[in-house]
């Protein structure tokens, strides 16, 4: 992983409707994705993860809107693209060819009346329009052998496909113009445990060999622990703590990052003891005051309910932002 940045989200604000009935699902967004880093985002449903991949890829559905903020993309030669400035044109070239998406669901994503040929070459035939079929048969190919599934499946329909192979195909199709950066919404909600383990595991092996970087999406932060290097906890809307994987671990700061931790089993070491977290998260348009999270937080305390935390190193020398008031605790 490079230190380099390739994606820059500085104060991205995106709303749901307008004027008095309109709701915040993004406030103040910053963050930054480097070149060849996985980056987990981790937080309940409707915490605004899925928001935030529509957001920078500006597939947000109507009534979504973005507010405020900046996204910046960074080529590998040095020059920088703004996102959201960029016209119907430009952003149709840019998505696959730069960035691409494995939507949430994306193993029902897949038409069921088109073979995998026709759905995997289709990408080709539009940002590529001068390349023979020969080779774009030959490129499916090679794509459908990069995710693990025999070239001769390439004349299967998706019902003939059993759901991992399924999801493989749309992984296959996001890199078939081997973009910089892929953003996986949920990737493996819908499959068994031994499929989410060889899906994330071939999905690092093609990390490595390609050198693209990730934006893994889910609610599962035993996921992010063991195939992220670094994770973004998001809780109503805002990001409540950033930090290494094995920082977010070892040593959450945050209270919901606790909690989140606290509610799968620990696979290894010393056991631990499966709280949860009390309650539901706030609905967007009745959000609390201060901290979003105080009023299901065990630690809160006087300026919880009335000032929102900023998102700020809490030490220096540590590569760790947190939004709280909680006080760091001693080196």
């Amino acid at each position: 992983m490079s230190a380099e940045p390739i994606l820059t989200i500085r104060g991205l604000n995106v709303d749901y409707g307008t004027g008095t009935s309109g709701v915040r699902a993004l406030r103040d967004i910053d963050l930054t994705l480097h070149r060849g880093e996985v980056l987990g985002l981790a937080g309940e449903s409707g915490s605004g993860k899925s928001t935030l991949a529509y957001a920078v890829t500006r597939l947000l559905s109507p009534p979504g809107v973005i507010t405020g903020g900046d996204v910046h993309y960074h080529r590998p030669g040095g020059e920088t693209l703004d996102i959201l400035a960029l016209s119907a044109d430009e952003l149709r070239a840019f998505r696959w060819q730069e960035l691409s998406i494995v939507f949430q669901g994306a193993m029902n994503s897949l038409n069921p009346v088109h073979t995998v040929h026709s759905q995997l070459t289709d990408v080709l035939v539009a940002h590529r329009p001068g390349m023979p079929a020969a080779e774009r048969t030959k490129r499916a190919e090679e794509l459908l052998n990069l995710v693990g599934i025999s070239a001769d499946r390439l004349t299967a329909y998706p019902h003939q496909l059993s759901g991992g192979m399924r999801q493989r195909v749309m992984i296959a199709m996001a890199l078939a113009l081997e973009p910089e950066i892929v953003i996986m919404d949920e990737p493996t909600t819908a499959l068994d445990v031994v499929m989410q383990r060889q899906i994330l595991r071939k999905l690092v092996e093609l990390r490595e060999q390609l050198s693209f970087s990730v934006v893994f999406i889910t609610h599962d932060i035993s996921l992010l622990i063991e195939f992220s290097d670094r994770i973004a906890i998001m809780y109503g809307g805002r990001i409540v703590e950033q930090a290494g994987a094995a920082d977010i671990y070892r040593d959450p700061r945050h209270p919901y990052s606790e909690g989140l931790l606290h509610s799968f089993p620990a696979l290894h070491g010393p056991r631990r003891e499966l709280t949860g977290i009390p309650g539901s998260p706030p609905h967007l348009s009745a959000m609390p005051t201060g901290c979003a999270f105080h009023p299901r937080c065990g630690k809160a305390f006087e300026p919880c309910a009335g000032r929102i935390p900023v998102l700020a190193r809490p030490d220096a020398a540590q590569e760790r932002e947190v939004a709280c008031w909680l006080p760091a605790p001693p080196a």
